[in-house]
């Protein structure tokens, strides 16, 4: 069976090339052509024709072919790409003024199910190996630079949490891309046994826990897996974590009508966050029509944000971005598939 070299932390890179007799160096040379996006041995020109050959037989890389790329009238960069296996996933490129942002995708779909949600509306599919998510990064910082990562795109990344920590170990080696996990930003609708996991390994990143609710019922309602875990153990994990890590949690809270938009879910988040080191970011929701979920009036954030703010709490509104191009996770796969 042949090896998945970019899904290799370097330490296992390097026993690769160990194992099959090749001089130590060939790890640092075959680990940067990794982090510069290439999809072929073939491009790697300083190597020989000859160990080329002899790695392409031996191992492969993952390759991502550009199915679709849409830029909005507001820079938004949206990828869609096809996988080897013929599966699609989804990339977008943020500009912001501090410098460029690409969200990855984790999955190929997702099974968390939230009932606003476009990325698990065909279910998961399979994980994707930490290698394609270094792959995302990589092929647009070749394109345009990129200076932050979100891993917020399909699929919930506590859910292929191995691969995850794979590819964080390989985003931030100084060997290859070398960027900070101080910009890179990891997403969970709640998995608490994976972000107490997370915890223990004091990484420097900020965790963004999809909250969209300050009540079990509202929450049971619209994301399965309060069911599992309710918002009291949540909370309760996500306070730890900040204990641990000395890191700002980032709540994300998608603002549906007449659903979870009132004050006093407004009130009652106020109150569950109290004293936490935390930030909330409040986004409109974006239309499924498959969904049926409306986006909340500009009123109805604002008078949200002004409750927020007035009881203490550190609060944004999230621009949008890419709303004429599909650019919200989903969209464009599900699309695309059912076309």
């Amino acid at each position: 069976m042949k090896t998945d070299l970019a899904s290799l932390d370097y330490g296992s890179l390097q026993a690769f090339v160990k194992e099959n007799g090749l001089p130590e160096y060939r790890a640092q040379q075959i680990f940067r052509w990794i982090s510069r996006g290439v999809f072929s041995f073939d491009e790697m020109t300083d190597i020989s024709k000859p160990l080329r050959e002899t790695l392409s037989e031996k191992a492969y890389l993952p390759v991502l072919t550009t199915e679709k790329k849409l830029i909005s009238s507001d820079g938004t960069v949206k990828y869609l790409f096809t996988l080897s296996d013929g599966e699609h996933i989804e990339t977008v490129l943020m500009n912001y003024e501090h410098g460029n942002s690409v969200c990855i995708s984790s999955q190929v779909g997702c099974r968390m199910n939230c009932a606003f949600c476009a990325s698990s509306l065909r279910g998961l599919k399979r994980c994707l190996t930490a290698g394609e998510m270094l792959a995302q990064v990589a092929a647009v910082n070749k394109e345009y630079g990129v200076s932050s990562v979100v891993v917020m795109g399909i699929g919930e990344p506590m859910d292929n949490y191995e691969n995850l920590l794979v590819f964080l170990e390989n985003l931030s080696d100084p060997r290859g891309l070398a960027m900070s996990l101080r910009h890179v930003s990891v997403s969970t609708c709640g998995i608490v046994p994976k972000i107490n996991e997370l915890a223990k390994k004091k990484m420097q990143l900020t965790l963004s826990v999809s909250l969209h609710a300050p009540d079990d019922e509202t929450r049971n309602r619209i994301m399965p897996v309060n069911r599992k875990w309710n918002i009291e153990t949540l909370i309760s994990a996500c306070r730890h974590y900040a204990e641990e890590t000395k890191r700002r949690i980032s709540f994300e809270y998608t603002l549906i009508k007449d659903v979870n938009d009132t004050p006093k879910h407004a009130e009652a988040l106020a109150k569950l966050l109290h004293g936490m080191l935390a930030h909330v970011n409040l986004i409109p929701v974006n239309y499924v029509s498959e969904r049926g979920f409306y986006p909340s009036s500009p009123e109805s954030v604002r008078s949200f944000y002004d409750i927020l703010q007035s009881r203490g709490v550190t609060v944004t509104v999230r621009r949008t971005l890419g709303s004429d191009i599909n650019a919200a996770c989903g969209q464009l796969r599900h699309k695309t598939e059912s076309d």
